[in-house]
């Protein structure tokens, strides 16, 4: 029976909750309170939705989880700059000594020959003569005294290649020189004079291949051409020396 048929006997839900408390301790076993002759009631209206509850506290943390899996390799990052230099180490051991080396075969004897001079002019106002050999009379270097100063002449007493050369000073005139080889012209030299109020210089040399006795030195060639000139400002000089000589063995001259 639903709740109208008590109402309309006049119980109300306090009346009705009191006779259900008396009725149970009246009868202790369930069986014996089971009411029966009553109508079964229909299903009530379905109550109004409660309010939403408010929000828990947070949880605890969980468990940490598994490592995952590596990730790819990132690109590469720029070159850093180069570090300080580190303090400097300290000095190591000396190493142990090396074994000698084998002895190397003896080689050939080799005899140096030298022949050089240099020689210049007198601080003169005096131009050379024609066609004869031009005087350096002041020797600056004649060790082997190949070179004779009162002639102008150098003579040759080892066979080899030789360097000869001239620097001379022109002032007042024109000036023509050759260096000779046994009265062969080898190579010539020119300035022509301008009228210029100082010194200019005129400088020439050769390669000459000379055997023993052979001469050789420097020559005016035209007479009006002959200003080589000194003082003691300015030099005129001649000089010459072996650059190898052509002998092989062993030897020397007596």
């Amino acid at each position: 029976m639903d709740q109208t048929f008590f109402t309309s006997l006049g119980m109300t839900p306090i009346t009705l909750f009191l006779l259900f408390c008396l009725l149970s301790r009246a009868s202790p076993n369930s069986a014996e309170n089971v009411f029966t002759g009553f109508c079964p009631g229909q299903p009530g209206i379905p109550g109004t939705p409660g309010r939403n509850g408010h929000p828990g506290l947070a949880g605890r943390d969980g468990r940490n989880g598994r490592d995952g899996m590596p990730g790819a390799p990132g690109e590469r990052g720029e070159t850093g700059k180069p570090g300080l230099p580190g303090p400097k180490g300290e000095q190591g051991d000396d190493g142990m000594p090396g074994q000698a080396g084998e002895k190397g075969v003896k080689g050939d004897s080799v005899i140096s020959y030298n022949s050089a001079f240099s020689a210049k002019r007198s601080k003169t106002h005096i131009f050379p003569l024609t066609e004869e050999p031009v005087q350096f009379d002041v020797v600056l270097h004649n060790d082997q005294h190949h070179y004779n100063p009162a002639t102008g002449k150098f003579t040759c007493e080892i066979p080899g290649l030789y360097y000869f050369v001239v620097h001379s000073t022109v002032f007042r005139t024109s000036l023509q020189f050759d260096i000779m080889k046994n009265n062969v012209t080898v190579s010539s030299f020119f300035q022509y004079y301008a009228n210029w109020p100082k010194p200019v210089s005129l400088s020439g040399g050769a390669l000459i291949h000379l055997d023993p006795k052979d001469q050789v030195w420097v020559q005016v060639a035209v007479g009006e051409y002959n200003g080589i000139y000194s003082s003691t400002k300015t030099d005129s000089t001649f000089t010459g020396f072996l650059l190898y000589s052509d002998w092989k063995n062993a030897h020397l001259l007596v």
